[in-house]
């Protein structure tokens, strides 16, 4: 998670939603961004999917067999949606989202019927970093 926090923070620097994500696969880490929605005009630039583009380019292979996603921020539906299609083994978030979330609120998307993979999931991992990362982003853009 210390690097995913590492890749919200630059993210942060940038503009960005302060969120970043690591796939991990054979004990490295393969593919490490944070969000650049705004810096690519891109609606799916989130940090999540990013890596995982990444990550399958690295590996060659739309799928990451075996591979972990540790991201700062519970994933929302669409990147819970890229997270199921890539077959990521494990999933490792830091703070819980329960206005935009889908893993653990909301749709609690891996318990659909209609998911076909459903990787093991831990969330609150560093939780209070990676919250305190996202409360003091959007505090600075309120004020």
């Amino acid at each position: 998670m210390e690097h995913a926090l590492a890749e919200a923070e630059a993210a942060a620097e940038r503009g960005e939603a302060p969120i970043g994500a690591v796939v991990v696969l054979d004990g490295r880490i393969i593919a490490a961004d944070g969000n650049r929605v705004r810096e690519h005009n891109d609606p799916s630039g989130h940090a999540e999917v990013l890596v995982l583009r990444e990550a399958c380019r690295v590996v060659e292979n739309h799928r990451l067999n075996g591979a972990d996603l540790h991201v700062t921020l519970e994933p929302c539906a669409m990147c819970g949606g890229a997270i199921a299609e890539a077959q990521i083994a494990r999933l490792y978030y830091g703070a819980p989202d329960p206005k935009g979330g889908a893993v653990d609120h909301g749709p609690c998307l891996f318990n659909q019927p209609t998911c076909h993979h459903r990787p093991e999931v831990y969330g609150g991992i560093d939780e209070q970093r990676c919250a305190a990362l996202l409360k003091d982003f959007f505090a600075k853009l309120r004020d």
